[in-house]
């Protein structure tokens, strides 16, 4: 299965603009996760959410998302307020110019690679290409 768009729009080159998405260039699979587990019994541990007054663990259904106004005040933010909300993006890439990338000493990267994928147009794409 490949793997999810970060984000779809347009690639605009001076007069030419091309549909594009921005997909990870590695798979889930091809990363090693590891699991907290417990070192005397070897079962896996859980994170649980608690009060950080009662230290009483809180159900997912009483669960918020909360904007801290002042220290320890809290403003509840309802997820259809969230939704609501107009985000300001136009979708598209505006390249100015295209840089070379230095060289590592070590030859690895710290940021993800990101694959760069025309996406349909009514024209197969011919290639791809990824970009650090």
């Amino acid at each position: 299965m490949a793997p999810r768009a970060y984000w779809k729009g347009y690639l605009k080159l001076s007069l030419v603009s091309c549909p594009i998405s921005l997909n990870p260039a590695t798979s889930s699979s091809e990363r090693v996760s590891f699991r907290q587990i417990n070192k005397k019994t070897g079962n896996r541990l859980r994170q649980q959410m608690v009060d950080d007054e009662t230290r009483e663990p809180v159900e997912s259904g009483d669960r918020a998302k909360g904007f801290e106004v002042s220290k320890n005040e809290y403003l509840l933010v309802e997820d259809e307020e969230l939704e609501a909300l107009e985000i300001e993006s136009n979708h598209t890439i505006d390249i100015d110019k295209f840089v070379r990338q230095p060289r590592s000493t070590s030859g690895s990267t710290t940021a993800p690679i990101t694959s760069c994928r025309p996406t349909r147009s009514g024209r197969r794409p011919s290639r791809s290409f990824a970009m650090p």
